[in-house]
């Protein structure tokens, strides 16, 4: 007999995992819509597997906050309103300003050839703009998401890895549902020079502009200029968008 053993329950692991992702991924580009009852039964037939490891991913969603159980039985895809929208909001801003802070201090302290992590940040900007240009907005929203899921890599800190990954799945489904201005791209650009020049203030103060342009466009997407006084985190088109110095997340 040649191979590996399988231990006792990790098939079952890696297929429950399999099925997260898939679930996730449908979610986020909205072949599953906001709203949409998902039965067990049905979804373990489209992806054709057995339903122990659909339910298992079903139930791991939910912890997610993609899925939200519903009052008698099954699950269904989570609407997010615009109490959710600022309460994600108010979360990822200070993580996100701190990852960039971080992985500029990791580039400034790293030896020039030890972090390949940096050409792998270059490539997803590259990768976005190549989708932008051939009008592919899945793609260009699924290559901006890495851009920040590689930064918190960049950051060698395995704790903030796992409180972002908390929240990785609601702004995946966040940015597919907004839209995607040039100006945001531009503003990546951005953040990764003053990451790869290793200048940690200029990194968070470039990270704070883009999550609160960010936040902006995701209300305006998502319910008109009239619910951006209604979040409680500030309203852009009066300039009072909270506290802005990025030093208040150190």
């Amino acid at each position: 007999m040649t191979g590996k053993a399988v231990e006792p329950g990790q098939g079952r692991t890696s297929l429950s995992a399999q099925a997260r992702d898939e679930v996730r991924r449908r979610i986020v580009d909205r072949r599953y819509p906001m709203g949409a009852r998902l039965v067990e039964r049905e979804v373990a037939e489209e992806l054709r597997m057995s339903r122990v490891p659909v339910r298992e991913a079903l139930r791991a969603l939910v912890s997610e906050g993609l899925l939200e159980l519903l009052p008698h039985s099954g699950v269904r895809v989570r609407r997010l309103e615009r109490a959710d929208v600022a309460h994600l909001y108010e979360v990822w801003e200070p993580l996100a300003v701190q990852a960039s802070r971080l992985a500029a201090r990791a580039v400034a302290t790293a030896a020039p050839d030890a972090l390949p992590g940096l050409a792998a940040l270059r490539g997803l900007l590259d990768r976005a703009e190549r989708a932008a240009a051939a009008d592919e907005g899945t793609r260009e929203v699924a290559a901006h998401t890495a851009f920040h899921e590689e930064i918190v890599a960049l950051t060698g800190n395995p704790l903030l890895s796992r409180t972002m990954e908390q929240l990785s799945g609601q702004l995946r489904l966040l940015f597919g549902m907004r839209e995607e201005p040039a100006h945001m791209r531009a503003q990546h650009a951005d953040m990764f020079r003053h990451i790869a020049a290793g200048d940690t203030e200029a990194a968070a103060a470039s990270t704070l502009l883009h999550v609160r342009d960010s936040r902006a466009v995701a209300l305006k997407s998502l319910f008109g200029d009239t619910g951006l006084a209604d979040t409680g985190i500030g309203d852009t088109r009066t300039g009072d968008t909270g506290p802005t110095d990025p030093a208040l997340y150190t």
